[in-house]
């Protein structure tokens, strides 16, 4: 068995000084395990895949600056016949938000979203008015770390109207209110391994702030979620992520009812360096996963 580890072509780009490297924890816990992995870069044209007996998704932090590039290569991997973990076809649909509709037609609560197609400008009054809101947060259905997300005020947006409907006519958008429970209290984070809760944190964005990433000075805390709140969470995990070595629900709780914001399967950061039973965790998911 051999195992490259996919990341991302400026490999440690994304670390900081506040949180940890999680390739590299990943590689103390591969060489732990006595695993024979190496690090690839999935964008990397020179890289024999079938040298490799399995694929571990971790960091292909870039892939939404590159979007047509990596859905070519996942189906190029696909073609191949080549276990990944997660499964290529999750990785796919995960890729893009607008797996949210089928999340919510199933009954589970999101963030109030109207998904918006590239070119099809909006009726921006109209959407304030549908969500009853006088602040929208719009952001791409294909991004992260907060790309492109803009947070616009229903009495000044139309002084930025151009970079707005410049920003829509480039990709598609989806418009959400804004909901001020992030930026007061925080967003959610519950880490799942193999289909097992391992630990969560909350993320509060600093004061003035409404994006809650650390990059832009947001906190993170550990917290002990409650037995009602891991019910509710489990059975999203059950639904539709069953068969993930990881996956991380991101969320916010409005009066006993969890809006989903994000179910992060590709690459999402997991937090360990807040838990050292998450770590722990991880590394068994991995040892069953691989069977060693």
């Amino acid at each position: 068995m051999r195992i490259a580890v996919i990341t991302y072509e400026a490999r440690g780009s994304y670390a900081t000084t506040d949180v940890a490297d999680e390739d590299l924890i990943l590689e103390q816990i591969l060489a732990e395990l006595g695993l024979d992995f190496t690090f690839e870069v999935w964008s990397d044209d020179g890289v024999d895949w079938t040298a490799y007996s399995h694929l571990l998704m971790k960091s292909p932090w870039d892939y939404f600056d590159r979007y047509p590039e990596f859905l070519a290569w996942c189906q190029k991997v696909k073609s191949l016949g080549i276990p990944v973990i997660n499964n290529m076809d999750t990785v796919i649909r995960n890729s893009d938000k607008r797996y949210l509709q089928e999340i919510e037609d199933r009954g589970f609560s999101i963030v109030p979203t109207i998904f918006n197609s590239k070119n099809q400008i909006p009726d921006i009054e109209a959407c304030f008015g549908v969500f009853g809101t006088e602040q929208m947060v719009i952001k791409p259905t294909v991004s992260g770390g907060a790309k492109n997300t803009m947070k616009i005020e229903k009495g000044n947006w139309q002084a930025d109207r151009e970079e707005i409907e410049k920003l829509l006519a480039s990709e598609n958008f989806m418009l959400q209110p804004f909901v001020r429970e992030v930026a007061e209290v925080g967003e959610f984070s519950y880490l799942f391994f193999n289909g097992k809760f391992s630990h969560a944190v909350l993320k509060s964005a600093k004061s003035g702030e409404f994006r809650v990433q650390h990059f832009f000075g947001g906190q993170i805390h550990p917290i002990d979620p409650t037995l009602i709140e891991l019910v509710y969470i489990q059975k999203i995990i059950d639904e539709f992520a069953a068969n993930t070595l990881y996956a991380r629900v991101d969320g916010v709780w409005i009066k006993g009812v969890f809006y989903l914001m994000e179910l992060e399967l590709i690459e999402p950061y997991l937090f360990l360096f807040t838990s050292k039973e998450g770590r722990e965790n991880y590394k068994n998911a991995i040892r069953e996963r691989f069977g060693v």
